[in-house]
């Protein structure tokens, strides 16, 4: 009802109606009337109805006995709503006697029939292609791990000497626009490019040529641990023992000389 509101309304705007000429052609010509005139020169020939889902034909008249072009008596265009097909109303109608659904068997009865890629018992046909090898996407192993930059960007980011290039300074800089789950990942530097300029690289990780390229221009690495996996109190509890367990036995420096003096000594 809203698309032909908003028909009526483009048409009234425009002022452009359906012309009737003497051969019966229909065609679209502009009507001249001031703004809030009533539409009194148009008439409808043909309305819509139930049976017949012809849309109305307005042409313009002259006479005073008109019918005003209103939302009541507009209708689809021809042949924009097929009738649907009745089933079960006799053999003439196309779809009589089983209606389409054949003579007898499952999908003939009532009921939520069978679903779908059953193929009444052999092996459907998802089951008998081949898996595809290789990680498949959205499995753990096939997501990305870093947000990866190649030397060749840094460069063209114009860092000054000594200054420090982060995954931060990188999305200041407008290198780096990480969105989603892109946003909780540590940096990856590669090696695609030269750079000369001193700089302090920190990063999750570095490819082979990257560090490379990196230690020859005189640069300084920084790695970034990732964040730290939660675990249940009670399994951290375990961990802990085990810590000191294997420190005790192998003579490792165990986890509270790790973590330092405490605040009570």
């Amino acid at each position: 009802m809203a698309s032909a509101a908003a028909a009526t309304a483009a048409l009234i705007s425009s002022r452009t109606f359906l012309k009737e000429d003497s051969t019966g052609v229909h065609s679209f010509s502009k009507c001249n009337f001031s703004r809030g005139q009533p539409l009194t020169t148009l008439v409808t020939v043909s309305a819509p109805n139930r049976k017949n889902s012809t849309g109305p034909s307005v042409i313009a008249a002259s006479s005073a006995t008109l019918e005003r072009f209103t939302l009541t008596n507009i209708g689809p265009q021809p042949g924009s709503r097929k009738k649907r097909m009745r089933k079960g109303r006799g053999e003439g109608s196309g779809k009589g006697g089983s209606c389409g659904f054949g003579m007898r068997g499952q999908k003939s009865r009532s009921g939520p029939g069978v679903r779908p890629g059953f193929e009444g018992g052999q092996t459907p046909l998802y089951r008998r292609l081949p898996k595809l090898r290789g990680i498949a996407g959205g499995m753990q192993k096939g997501l990305p791990k870093f947000v990866c930059v190649n030397l060749l960007d840094i460069a063209m980011a114009n860092y000054e000497e000594g200054e420090e290039v982060s995954l931060e300074s990188l999305k200041s800089k407008g290198i780096l626009k990480p969105t989603g789950r892109d946003r909780r990942l540590r940096l990856k530097i590669l090696g695609d490019g030269e750079i000369t300029t001193k700089l302090c690289v920190k990063a999750g990780a570095f490819s082979e040529n990257a560090k490379a390229k990196l230690e020859a221009s005189g640069c300084t690495m920084v790695s970034v641990p990732g964040p730290k996996k939660w675990v249940k109190p009670a399994v951290a509890k375990h961990q802990a023992r085990a810590i000191e367990y294997f420190a005790k036995k192998f003579g490792s420096p165990s986890s509270s000389e790790l973590a330092g003096p405490s605040s009570e000594s």
